[in-house]
């Protein structure tokens, strides 16, 4: 009987994982990976396979959504599905796990650190005071959704922070920015009107988090608007209704506007 290890890389780089990652992976006869979700900020391919000593077999989203090939290896054998961050955090990941376990074949988890938690305890926010996560999609022709717009508002309205994953195409090599997610909220507050984005709303801008050339900037939409933040990947956080040790840590973390501390 084989085995499916479903294991987490980090953020950074190949040095990030965890040594039970490390030794599981070094374990397997095959390793998959993907790549199309999210990336590791500070290694390549070549880096993790020279890292962990194995090829690694690299998957687009059809061969994992649809896929038979890494099921049909797990069979008989121990491989090794790998991502960055935590591989649980994508649906189409546990629909992976779900199918195997279906088919009999047993499954482990190694888990990474993920940008869920790892934003919040980059800026010094409280991880239990985050609302419901959104995501921002390239606009296209006739495609500019609300809902992102509405479910950060709900979660301003809670009182609750709001983490903003930034769409990733990564078979074209676009990454959304800080600034471009930026100005799409600028844009849906242009359409919709509902006073999500103000001139003193706080956001902060992202970039690289968990990697040696991490960057955090808080400030007000139209600052982020025009900041360059650098190489992907990048993320956005609307803060709600901030504790004053919060807000202390977004100063002092990623240079938020001082005035933000109420005395």
């Amino acid at each position: 009987m084989g085995e499916l290890l479903f294991v987490g890389l980090g953020l950074g780089g190949v040095e990030d994982m965890s040594v039970r990652a490390l030794n599981a992976l070094k374990s397997c006869d095959a390793v998959y990976g993907e790549f199309y979700t999210s990336r590791l900020i500070d290694s390549d391919l070549a880096q993790l396979e020279g890292f962990i000593g194995k090829r690694i077999k690299r998957l687009d989203r059809v061969d994992v959504e649809e896929g038979e090939e890494l099921i049909e290896a797990a069979k008989t054998e121990r491989v090794a599905f790998v991502t960055a961050g935590d591989t649980m955090a994508a649906t189409t990941h546990v629909d992976l796990r779900l199918r195997a376990m279906e088919l009999g074949i047993p499954t482990r988890l190694v888990h990474g650190v993920s940008i869920f938690t790892a934003c919040a305890s980059a800026l010094g926010l409280q991880p239990y005071k985050f609302g419901r996560t959104i995501t921002l999609p390239f606009q296209e022709e006739g495609y500019s959704p609300s809902s992102p717009y509405e479910n950060i508002l709900e979660n301003l309205k809670r009182g609750l922070h709001s983490l903003v994953l930034l769409d990733i195409r990564e078979s074209e090599g676009r990454y959304m920015s800080a600034a471009e997610g930026t100005r799409w909220l600028m844009d849906a507050e242009a359409r919709i009107g509902n006073g999500l984005i103000k001139d003193d709303t706080l956001m902060v801008g992202c970039a690289r988090v968990g990697s040696s050339s991490e960057r955090l900037v808080a400030g007000f939409p139209s600052q982020l608007s025009r900041t360059d933040l650098g190489m992907p990947l990048h993320t956005l956080v609307i803060p709600g209704k901030l504790h004053f040790m919060e807000a202390e840590a977004l100063v002092r973390f990623a240079d938020a506007p001082p005035e933000i501390i109420k005395d």
